[in-house]
């Protein structure tokens, strides 16, 4: 997308889309960045209102507590220094100054953060610093710590710490996007010098994209699930005509594109995306090259959903969502046929499906940069998450050999294990606010810290909630937030669900939970709500559903009135 048509975008109506507050602060001029954020955020379905701070006032404006960057209350803060400002600050030091210019500027930043967050809860985007090599000591900047290439390359691993250990700072990696377009094309030295605006035109699109993935990624949208194509996608060649000897794949020639590409394929497994296979294929043929040929990085237990046959991609793609319960949009579509992408295209708008180059050696260099797969976070659960998704596969296939509901989940052998969110526990629970949309009853979303704050409060409870059954463990997948207030209730902060046991009585085992929760607390009462959102009309009727009562728009259910519910889940 070219700056031109984002600018186009800011003469559209936004007043559908849900607002959020953005905070730019910049060392130069950033009237053009602006206008590329609140463009792409409009490509988005994102109104991005954003409030510009005076120009190069960035300490300014964060250590004075009056300034309005603290009375709009923005959600995300948009930091920006330029590595050409930087090094015009570098040249001025002296020596030991020099030497010392990340240390200075690791403080630097840290007081910043701290201040932020010491103010506001919202979520910090530093831009990191391109590389700018200025030749004064030739090859030899890389053997002394006085030369700004050193430094510059400091800053950004401090900045990257800094991510690691405060986790509502992030990083947008201008210095990775700089690697992928080119220096003269990230910004131009006769725009810095004649109108102080370091961002040239061409790389404002690239920029604000990565920018808003990480926005997006806040707001829970990303991408859960790669599905593949085989023939000429993950190996060369057909399966069906050239046989498992005949495919390329492996360290000769074209094969070790299609090598590498698994390869990367399975770190985004480790990572915890879900991969399915869609082939247009003899399923037993298909899976051949996973259980034979010595070179395949993929083998079948990578695979959670394996679908080969000679059905429409498009209603193989459905089956393979009914069956991961997770939404369109959550899902990327890699095939080598451009007739087989656009009837995807077609059918699942809703579904990314990129438009991979011809050649396979360009693969994943294109898949760098789309940055298909942003997250905000990072857990070992997440490790698991793909074989928990071929188990479930596993339990629909059982499924369809009973005719009687409670008669499949009394052979599931479901137990659970329920208990208040614990340091352990805490970044996988924080996780589940950001990630869940559907059945989510409020959509809050928490930090680590927020997080941390409730579990500490005496007046909030929390019940995180794992599953496990004769197929494997379903890991944490409820995690309730309620807050007991003045008039003996206890309120539903929180009530999130993975969509994986819907139909497995978690509900009603949760609420038996929650109730006895609430007498043992001296609450007459449990007080939900249910606030609307794009993604979470699967449980609009959640509290209706189990004998709430609607009462001024808030769900009351009397704990002394409330009579167990029966489920086939073992405490």
């Amino acid at each position: 997308m070219e700056f031109s048509q984002l600018k186009k975008n800011l003469k559209k109506d936004f007043s559908s889309f849900p607002v959020l507050k953005v905070a730019l602060l910049a060392d130069s001029a950033s009237q053009f960045f602006n206008q590329a954020l609140r463009g792409y955020g409009y490509s988005q379905g994102i109104n991005l209102e954003i409030w510009e701070a005076d120009y190069d006032q960035i300490y300014q404006t964060i250590i004075d507590e009056h300034s309005f960057l603290y009375s709009q209350s923005p959600d995300f803060i948009i930091i920006y220094q330029s590595s050409q400002k930087l090094i015009s600050d570098f040249y001025k030091k002296k020596l030991s100054e020099k030497q010392s210019f990340a240390k200075t500027h690791k403080q630097f930043i840290e007081q910043l953060t701290n201040l932020i967050n010491s103010r506001l809860n919202a979520n910090i985007i530093f831009i990191n610093y391109p590389e700018i090599n200025d030749s004064v000591f030739g090859n030899y900047t890389n053997k002394t710590t006085a030369s700004f290439l050193y430094q510059l390359r400091l800053m950004n691993l401090n900045l990257m710490e800094l991510a690691i250990n405060v986790k509502n700072v992030n990083i947008c990696d201008l210095s990775t996007i700089q690697n992928f377009i080119g220096r003269s094309t990230l910004s131009s030295d006769k725009m810095y010098i004649t109108a102080d605006s370091v961002l040239s035109l061409d790389a404002l699109p690239v920029i604000a994209k990565n920018i808003n993935d990480i926005i997006q990624a806040y707001q829970g949208k990303f991408k859960k699930c790669l599905i593949l194509d085989l023939d000429n996608t993950l190996w060369g060649g057909i399966i069906g005509d050239d046989g498992v000897e005949g495919i390329q794949i492996g360290d000769l020639g074209i094969g070790k594109a299609f090598s590498k590409f698994q390869q990367w394929i399975k770190q985004l497994k480790e990572r915890g995306i879900i991969l399915a296979v869609c082939s247009k294929n003899t399923e037993h043929i298909a899976k051949e090259p996973f259980e034979k040929h010595p070179d395949m990085e993929l083998r079948l237990e990578d695979i959670a959903v394996f679908v080969a046959n000679w059905n429409n991609k498009a209603d193989n793609i459905r089956h393979i969502q009914s069956i991961l319960n997770i939404g369109f949009d959550s899902m990327v579509f890699l095939d080598d046929n451009p007739f087989e992408r656009g009837i995807v295209k077609k059918e699942i708008p809703e579904i990314t499906v990129p438009d991979l180059p011809e050649d396979p050696a360009e693969y994943l260099s294109f898949l760098y940069q789309q940055n298909l797969f942003e997250t905000t976070s990072f857990t070992e659960e997440d490790t698991k998450r793909n074989d928990q998704y071929r188990e479930e596969a596993e339990r629909a296939v059982l499924l369809q050999t009973f005719t009687n509901e409670a008669d499949y989940l009394q052979s599931l052998e479901m137990k659970a294990e329920i208990q208040p969110v614990n340091k352990f526990s805490l970044p996988r629970a924080a996780q589940l606010t950001q990630r869940s949309n559907q059945f989510n009853l409020r959509t809050i979303r928490y930090t680590e810290e927020q997080m941390n704050a409730i579990i500490t409060d005496p007046n909030k409870f929390t019940l995180s909630v794992s599953l496990k059954d004769k197929f494997g463990e379903y890991g944490l997948i409820s995690l309730i937030i309620l807050h007991k207030t003045s008039k003996d209730q206890l309120f539903i902060d929180t009530w999130i669900m993975s969509c994986r046991v819907l139909k497995r009585n978690v509900e009603e085992f949760v609420l038996n939970k929650m109730v006895n929760l609430a007498a043992i607390n001296g609450c007459q009462s449990l007080r939900g709500e249910y606030l609307p959102t794009q993604k979470n009309g699967l449980v609009k009727d959640h509290y209706k559903n189990l004998g709430f009562t609607n009462i001024d728009g808030y769900w009351q259910l009397p704990v002394n009135e409330y009579k167990i519910k029966h489920t086939h889940i073992q405490n």
